[in-house]
């Protein structure tokens, strides 16, 4: 993907490979035929991607039996009756639970029926739109942090990394007000270790075993889990020993929040469950889904020096505010597009309670419903050209025309992420503040494939140079 050194220059083989003017982005290659059982485990160890069929690409739905019947719903009609007009039938299947509730336990990404329902009265006006506007400042502080440590950088920098720790540094100021508690590379490690162990499915989640036989990756995780959570309790119990901090942020809110209806408030074990999904949920797939932003603009020079030119002729000061978001729309797009080709989650399960009918087609009791929004996202039905980067689909009118079933980055429904709002807002301010300082280009190591255990993963990495302007 790199254009080679000219040989016949010898004054120009120092200098680094010029990227193309536009490449493709990298993309998993369905399987093309189905895959055994054991396969199929082998497969979503590796890479969960990997399962998802070809015709999963072409057809609204695709059903099939692997010790128990399965559907793979990419129409738009029938994700409208899971995720809206029947949303009591399809809980989170018990292999997505059991993968996540070691960390998060019973907390509202986990819960279904009244238990999320009390949860997310709870919480939803933490993070209503006027209190994520006032955290701003913290993510343009963030922001400039960012971009002063990408320009001490003499090499291509790993951008995952890069942005991990930028998004850290928000959360921990928006959750926290500090990192005094936190030791992000041990936090981060711990988050790795989480996902490449309690995150991985077992054969004995296929052959549908109970719960309680153990599975070798929970016992595997353990030590990252005891690692979160002793952070997270420690920030907790010295926020209560002080008796609440002023600070306005996410933690003294959730130690003030009550259900509307109920008065109820949530037990220390909740309030830890809840602050350690935020805190994981609130940076890894904000991080992501910044690092396939930059590497798909580093691809396209051209989508690249628009962004530029808008955030730079936008920018009120030295970092981006919020502000200054409205009049960035096409940053904004970039960062849309490159979530609908790398969504943060590619993938999600629930098991059918009652009989249904999903896009004409009969679903049973305990059926298996996938959702595989990496396929629904690059749907030969549904998007022109689906593996190209092209943030004019998100566009005011192009999006408007769209069903909005057809691009789920956050989920859809009552049960969208109730943090998507502070997701965007973060992930605008950060990059329309790098993109005005720096212009990016692809390193030296190959493009990395797209890996997903729990989120959709850069395999190797995103290697870029970021030249400062």
């Amino acid at each position: 993907m790199i254009a080679p050194a000219d040989d016949s220059a010898p004054d120009m083989l120092d200098t680094p490979p010029e990227t193309p003017k536009k490449a493709m982005p990298p993309h998993v290659a369905p399987p093309g035929r189905p895959l055994s059982l054991f396969e199929t485990v082998r497969a979503s160890r590796r890479n969960v991607l990997e399962i998802i069929p070809a015709l999963s690409y072409r057809q609204p739905m695709v059903s099939g039996r692997l010790g128990a019947r399965w559907h793979m719903v990419q129409d738009p009609g029938a994700l409208a009756r899971i995720f809206l007009e029947n949303i009591d039938n399809y809980p989170k299947a018990e292999v997505m639970i059991r993968m996540l509730r070691p960390a998060v336990g019973n907390s509202l990404f986990t819960s279904d029926g009244e238990a999320w329902r009390w949860q997310r009265r709870t919480v939803a006006p933490v993070f209503a739109q006027r209190n994520v506007v006032a955290l701003a400042p913290l993510m343009t502080a963030t922001a400039e942090r960012a971009a002063a440590r990408l320009a001490r950088q003499s090499a291509a920098a790993e951008m995952v990394s890069e942005m991990l720790s930028a998004t850290f540094d928000v959360i921990c100021e928006v959750a926290l007000s500090g990192r005094e508690h936190f030791d992000a590379e041990t936090y981060g490690r711990a988050i790795v270790r989480y996902f490449e162990t309690v995150g991985k499915a077992s054969l004995l989640d296929f052959l549908q075993m109970p719960d309680w036989m153990p599975r070798p990756g929970a016992l595997l995780g353990r030590g990252s889990v005891r690692t979160m959570h002793a952070m997270v309790a420690s920030a907790i119990a010295a926020r209560r020993d002080e008796g609440g901090s002023g600070a306005d942020d996410l933690l003294d809110h959730m130690l003030q929040a009550e259900d509307p209806e109920s008065g109820r408030r949530m037990s220390p074990t909740e309030l830890l469950h809840n602050m350690q999904f935020f805190i994981v949920a609130g940076h890894e797939t904000t991080a992501l889904a910044l690092a396939w932003s930059l590497m798909l603009l580093a691809m396209d020079r051209d989508a690249q020096d628009r962004a530029r030119a808008e955030a730079q002729a936008a920018l009120s000061g030295p970092a981006a505010g919020a502000d200054d978001l409205g009049a960035m729309p096409y940053v904004r797009q970039a960062i849309e597009e490159a979530m609908r080709l790398y969504p943060p989650v590619g993938l999600v399960a629930r098991t059918a309670r009652t009989p249904d009918v999903l896009a004409g087609r009969e679903v049973r009791p305990k059926d298996t419903i996938f959702i595989p929004i990496y396929a629904l996202h690059r749907h030969e039905m549904w998007w022109e050209s689906p593996n190209d980067f092209d943030p004019g689909r998100f566009a005011p009118a192009a999006a408007e025309a769209r069903d909005r079933f057809l691009y789920l980055p956050f989920g859809a429904g009552p049960r969208v992420c109730v943090g998507a709002n502070f997701a965007m807002m973060q992930a605008q301010i950060i990059l329309a503040t790098l993109l005005a300082r720096f212009r990016f280009s692809l390193g030296d190591q190959p493009l990395p494939v797209p890996t997903m255990l729990m989120t959709l993963r850069p395999e190797g990495g995103v290697w870029l140079r970021a030249e400062p302007l």
